[in-house]
């Protein structure tokens, strides 16, 4: 399936300047697996960046995109393992950008849900398609199948995210 009929889909919220966007994505594995894809430096690196991450409140964050993009050092503000994780996706000076997961047991498996909270600016639909492309990195990782960042998806995730902000803005 090309990227353009892959199904897109998140949501978005204007409040008070911010843009609250939430991703989700259910799979079979288990809370205690997705866990640790989340907070397992040798995982991190198969779909997300390489880097480091102390899954505990008040840990630390590192993680080095290279040459395409910023590198990332925050403080984790909360943390209950296999159930929930937060941070800052933001390094230096730049705006605060919190993320949160949250990992919900259904049956066997765990639904996935990706808070991000955001500086309403032009850089909502891209941070978007990024988090909805690296989802669907470790939605592959989790299957132990390594890919490479899916630009037609995040090229499609992208158009999908500036017209939901637009319709937002017109109500």
């Amino acid at each position: 399936m090309s990227a353009e009929h892959e199904v897109i889909s998140g949501s978005l919220a204007l409040q008070d300047g911010c843009v609250t966007a939430r991703l989700e994505r259910v799979t079979e594995h288990s809370p205690e697996l997705v866990w640790k894809m989340l907070t397992d430096s040798v995982h991190l690196a198969s779909w997300l960046a390489p880097g480091t991450l102390d899954a505990r409140t008040g840990g630390r964050v590192q993680l080095d995109f290279g040459n395409s993009g910023t590198p990332i050092d925050c403080r984790i503000s909360a943390c209950e393992p296999h159930r929930l994780l937060a941070y800052s996706w933001s390094a230096g000076d730049d705006p605060e950008r919190p993320l949160r997961w949250e990992l919900v047991p259904e049956g066997d498996g765990t639904r996935l849900l990706l808070t991000l909270l955001l500086p309403d600016d032009h850089l909502v639909p891209i941070a978007c398609a990024g988090w909805d492309a690296h989802l669907e990195m470790l939605m592959a990782a989790l299957e132990g199948v390594s890919i490479h960042f899916p630009a037609g998806r995040f090229r499609a995730a992208r158009s999908y995210f500036e017209q939901c902000l637009k319709e937002k803005l017109a109500a």
